[in-house]
């Protein structure tokens, strides 16, 4: 006997028929509300260093702890939201969201900053993983590519929504830190809401599920016969996430050498600009297939780093817009034609755990590179540093840019 998926379970809790597209609309919205929450300290950092007093070096390990909790998280997620369901593992992580507002708005130190960057990055493990594979749920097999699209897209789109609102809100409005974190908690209670009535079935695990495959936390993993799918997606998706990470941690500081500012609102706006291109250029290049996807994908990381380097060397403002906008471009195609291929090679039972080693591939760089960045500006100046950062991610851009060329033929059969 074939087990159901959990979005067939739901579609026959609901009469039989397809669950109404505005579900498939609604149900990415978790995804963007925890996202918006990921990145809403962006435009606070300059803020809070010069209250707290840390370096650069200091400031890149409060943004990768958030990637420390991230990857825990998806050690776990993927596969207790495919065994057990969606619903208990969202909830969760909601609540933990709302809890890393409140350490957030009343942060008076370092420390306090580490534990709700390390509570946000718990939540968005668990969102990527259980979040997006309920927005593939709640589709439907006939809808998968729609799926991919909007969960990829609501998740850029929330990070990129982060940085401006909080920009706009702690420039005009009293008390900075605790509004913007007060707006998002509103933001989060109404995907409480959203995951409570999503229709969406109970439990994926259970007989002939995901329960026999290994334990419960461990690295995730795809089922045989997708490890190419999940290579080639690592392979243009980390190098993408990597250069919008350095962006997030290093770009105020490089905005206020390069212009003489510390403008919450326009450090917010430029990383805003970055998540606005990579969720535009998937809704450009959907139609495309997977390979053309990845390979642009890889591209446009590549050109990115290269206007970085421009940038820090002449001092251009707009070089700086563009790499931003380029590495915006390069992590929206990479996350694109990463899960719109695993999609297309995993089955619901195991799709969280694939989304979650999807995701731990593309953030250990995204962690480790903008760290080790951080501590080398402090040591030998922010333009080496970003120099030595640059020119490494574009290599790996062009290096996993010739993985998917030189893979066409498996990519192709994918599509």
């Amino acid at each position: 006997m074939t087990t159901a998926t959990a979005g067939e379970r739901a579609r026959h809790a609901m009469g039989g028929g397809e669950v109404p597209v505005r579900w498939v609309w609604l149900a990415a919205w978790p995804v963007t509300a925890v996202f918006v929450l990921s990145n809403a300290a962006t435009p606070l950092y300059v803020l809070w260093q010069r209250e707290m007093g840390f370096s650069k070096g200091t400031l890149t390990v409060v943004f990768a702890c958030y990637i420390a909790g991230l990857l825990g998280s998806l050690l776990v997620s993927g596969v207790v939201s495919d065994r057990i369901g969606r619903k208990p593992v969202l909830l969760p992580a909601l609540g933990l969201a709302l809890v890393a507002c409140l350490v957030f708005a009343t942060a008076g130190g370092v420390g306090a900053l580490i534990a709700a960057r390390l509570c946000t990055g718990i939540a968005v493990g668990a969102v990527v993983s259980a979040g997006m594979a309920a927005v593939t749920d709640v589709a439907g097999p006939a809808r998968r590519r729609l799926a991919a699209l909007l969960a990829s897209c609501a998740m850029v789109f929330g990070a990129g929504l982060g940085p401006l609102l909080a920009g706009v809100l702690s420039e005009t409005l009293p008390g900075p830190t605790v509004t913007v974190f007060a707006v998002e908690a509103v933001l989060l209670a109404s995907a409480v809401v959203v995951v409570v009535r999503m229709p969406v079935g109970a439990a994926h695990g259970g007989r002939g599920g995901a329960r026999g495959v290994g334990g419960w936390v461990r690295v995730p993993g795809v089922p045989r016969g997708a490890g190419w799918q999940l290579a080639l997606g690592i392979a243009v998706f980390a190098p993408g996430i990597t250069a919008t990470s350095f962006v997030l941690s290093l770009g105020p500081s490089l905005l206020a050498g390069l212009l003489g500012t510390g403008s919450r609102i326009v450090s917010g706006g430029l990383a805003f600009a970055m998540f606005l291109s990579a969720t535009g250029v998937q809704f450009a290049v959907r139609g495309l297939g997977r390979r053309t996807v990845l390979a642009c994908g890889a591209g446009a990381t590549a050109l990115g780093m290269a206007a970085l380097l421009l940038a820090v060397h002449t001092g251009s403002v707009a070089a700086l817009a563009g790499a931003a906008l380029l590495a915006g471009a390069g992590q929206g195609m990479g996350q694109l034609g990463g899960l719109s291929l695993l999609n297309s090679a995993v089955p619901g039972t195991r799709l969280a755990e694939a989304n979650a080693a999807l995701n731990v591939g593309g953030y250990l760089p995204a962690g480790l590179l903008p760290v080790s960045a951080g501590y080398l500006s402090d040591a030998v100046g922010l333009t080496t540093g970003a120099t030595v950062f640059g020119t490494t991610l574009a290599g790996l851009a062009v290096a996993g840019g010739g993985v998917v060329l030189l893979g066409r033929e498996r990519v192709s059969s994918a599509a």
